[in-house]
């Protein structure tokens, strides 16, 4: 199976001030290894990191339709929107609005929560009121969506028997947040926290799509999670079921 994983990274820039001087520092992560590793030699994943979206993302349904499953974790809208072509007053194709076009046609879709990831970080993912929203399972506050718990909290299994939770027991380990999300009307609640939507699928036109509240990995993902004995039979689980 070939899938397209999208986002996952991040540059900082610091300032320093020590005293009379003061001074700039940058550096760059990625977060998406534990996911990676996890499907390696399980399914055929192109990974295009979040400065990669301008020119890696495709442009064309067609091109789209090359991978079965499409996951978005940790990238904001305005990265798809906002191409320099778009910014120079030329038109362009929303890739938005191309994701949606290929989950009607069966392709497979889920989004990974993050600071970036449904409505984000002060709201600054801006997954609102798009093609996404039209998608997902959920539906997507125009707010600031995090629910930070940095004492751990522990989803609750609702649909054991579902295929993506297959032969997956126990507690699951704590995790450090989660956006919050209210489940559409037909959406089937796989687990919840504290009552909101953590893990939730759905269906859209002949595909199939998903949403997953929280980080695949740190901060809001912590090594009792990445480290999890069922870590990668949960990511596995769920790239099978989106791609049917």
């Amino acid at each position: 199976m070939r899938m397209l994983l999208v986002g996952e990274t991040w540059a900082s820039v610091a300032f320093h001030q020590k005293g009379f001087s003061s001074y700039v520092t940058s550096g760059y992560e990625e977060g998406g290894q534990p996911l990676l590793d996890a499907l390696a030699g399980h399914a055929d994943v192109v990974y295009v990191r979040n400065h990669e979206v301008v020119a890696r993302f495709p442009d064309t349904l067609e091109e789209l339709q090359q991978f079965a499953v499409v996951l978005f974790s940790d990238v904001g809208a305005d990265t798809f929107h906002l191409h320099p072509e778009t910014l120079q007053g030329r038109l362009r194709p929303n890739r938005l609005r191309l994701v949606e076009r290929f989950v009607d046609a069966g392709g497979g879709f889920g989004m990974i929560g993050g600071w970036m990831s449904f409505g984000g970080f002060s709201g600054n993912a801006h997954y609102h009121r798009t093609p996404i929203e039209d998608v997902l399972p959920v539906r997507i506050s125009p707010w600031d969506d995090r629910a930070e718990t940095p004492e751990g909290v522990r989803p609750t299994v609702r649909r054991a028997d579902h295929p993506i939770l297959r032969d997956i027991v126990g507690d699951w380990p704590r995790m450090l947040g989660y956006n919050r999300l209210e489940a559409k009307p037909d959406a089937e609640v796989l687990a919840t926290i504290d009552g909101d939507p953590f893990l939730a699928v759905g269906r859209h036109g002949r595909g199939r799509t998903l949403a997953y509240a929280s980080d695949c990995s740190p901060h809001w993902g912590p090594p009792e999670f990445t480290g999890w004995q069922h870590y990668g039979r949960l990511w596995r689980q769920l790239a099978e079921w989106l791609g049917g």
